[in-house]
């Protein structure tokens, strides 16, 4: 069974969004509500991590053999000023991105098994991030007039 791969490459791309949530708001403490909400919004990551760990007890937890990736890549060093910030928040969304499609498969692998379990951690999981590249979305949409025009 693959599933093993596809619950490391979501381990992997979980934690590398935790830590790209902190390093946001750590690198852009001026913007206060990155600061704060990003440290929510890792820990939440880090919740989703260790409704993970039984799946990956059951299943198995295998690197995927493929070349290192956005999914464990994370964010690079942090950008200066405005145009930074939102090429920051790009990047984010874009792991975010990843992490939401690969819970979207895993969940229909849980389908496919029909492992009620897993299906619960799956639909748990899915608002969550949904909810972060929203709030991501909405934050580089506030910050692009500035970014761009200024």
């Amino acid at each position: 069974m693959r599933l093993a791969v596809y619950l490391g490459m979501l381990h992997a791309a979980e934690r590398a969004l935790a830590d790209g949530w902190r390093t946001i708001a750590d690198g852009h403490v001026a913007e206060a509500d990155l600061h704060h909400l990003g440290h929510d919004l890792a820990r939440r990551a880090d919740g989703r991590i260790t409704r993970l760990t039984p799946l990956t007890k059951r299943y198995g937890e295998q690197p995927d053999d493929e070349p290192q990736r956005l999914c464990t890549e994370g964010l690079g060093p942090l950008r200066d000023g405005p145009l930074g910030l939102l090429r920051d928040l790009q990047d984010l969304h874009t792991l975010a991105t990843f992490v939401a499609t690969t819970w979207d498969l895993v969940g229909q692998a849980a389908q496919a098994t029909r492992d009620t379990d897993a299906l619960h951690t799956v639909d748990w999981a899915r608002p969550q991030v949904s909810n972060d590249m929203a709030f991501l979305r909405t934050r580089m949409h506030q910050s692009a007039p500035q970014a761009l025009t200024g």
